[in-house]
């Protein structure tokens, strides 16, 4: 008899036939055990390629490890790599690590590649870049304001928001200046499920027009005016119709950019000739405290950057309809501050 005959026991042929008939263990447990099960019984390896449909390499594998260990051999299950200790070191290590640039060249690390060259798991990675906000895949840009005079315009701006003036109304307004109809060329095909809805890559440009918008910080309601250009005749005549808006002498404050449109001969005769209107200017490059800002960016993701427009009348029709949907269930923006400096250093 060959020394590498398999040979079974009482018990394990009981315990594999058990196995073999299982319908609960998995399925490779279960194949491996018919394998030993074929070769006890003298099966040739034809034979058992043919039935369980495997390989001349995995028969002579299995069959090795069950001659070596029995059929503890035929469990694949491991303990695995030892899960890593989150000690205050290891997280420091990991913290310090990340504020580096990667050596080979790219621009930000993934969990996978820092677990690899600190020769820790992702795990341990993920849960340290969590509980530290840390989010290497994600970019934020910004603007630093050289305005001398930063932190007055700024203080003047936040007390109207956060303690306006008695019987006084509050606008943000700002323009959106040249917004695109465009027009898909390709149907578009809509959502379904597992499928996102799809746009056809190729558009025509009908033209474009500005968007004046007049945000009530009070209430939230959006006041909206399209043109077909932005120029300071269009700026006034839509400050007309905020003031119309208003009650008759209401004192009237406006927050608004330092675009050269708002500030031309033309502007400075309608604020004399409207003494109750005053107007408080952003900083330089800090449009992010105007107010109406926001709005925008809400408009640009819910209206424009998907939007299908078949002429610019179209997409004036468009903005109209939502201004007034957006208007009738309107709140104000509620304001909140964070140090994220404390942040980083708790």
């Amino acid at each position: 008899m060959a020394s590498d005959s398999v040979i079974l026991t009482e018990s394990q042929q009981g315990e594999l036939s058990r196995i073999a008939q299982s319908r609960s263990l998995p399925a490779g447990y279960v194949f491996r055990a018919r394998l030993i099960l074929m070769l006890a019984e003298g099966a040739s390896f034809s034979t058992i390629q043919r039935r369980l449909r495997t390989t001349a390499p995995t028969i002579i594998r299995w069959k090795q490890r069950f001659l070596a260990s029995g059929i503890d051999g035929l469990d694949t299950s491991h303990p695995g790599k030892p899960a890593s200790v989150l000690t205050a070191k290891l997280r420091a290590r990991i913290l310090s690590a990340t504020r580096r640039k990667p050596k080979d060249g790219s621009t930000h690390w993934s969990c996978r590649k820092l677990a690899a060259q600190l020769d820790v798991s992702k795990d341990a990675v993920h849960r340290v870049w969590k509980e530290a906000g840390l989010k290497p895949h994600r970019l934020e840009r910004y603007m630093a304001s050289d305005d001398p005079d930063f932190e007055n315009k700024a203080a003047d701006i936040i007390g109207l928001y956060l303690n306006p003036p008695e019987h006084a109304a509050v606008f943000c307004v700002d323009e959106k200046t040249a917004i695109q109809a465009l027009d898909r060329l390709d149907p578009v095909l809509p959502l379904s499920p597992g499928r996102a809805e799809r746009h056809g890559f190729e558009y025509y440009r009908h033209g474009t027009l500005s968007l004046y918008a007049a945000l009530e910080t009070a209430t939230g309601r959006v006041h909206g005016k399209t043109a077909a250009r932005h120029t300071s005749q269009d700026f006034v005549a839509f400050l007309r119709e905020v003031v119309a808006l208003c009650p008759p002498r209401q004192q009237i404050h406006i927050i608004l950019d330092n675009l050269s449109a708002h500030k031309t001969a033309l502007v400075r005769e309608f604020l004399e000739h409207n003494p109750h209107v005053r107007f408080h200017f952003t900083p330089t490059y800090s449009s992010w405290l105007n107010q109406v800002e926001l709005w925008f960016a809400k408009v640009e993701r819910e209206v424009i950057a998907r939007g299908v427009f078949t002429s610019v009348a179209d997409l004036a029709r468009k903005l109209r309809r939502y201004i007034n949907a957006y208007s009738a269930n309107s709140k104000p923006i509620q304001w909140k501050y964070s140090d994220p400096v404390r942040h980083i250093h708790t």
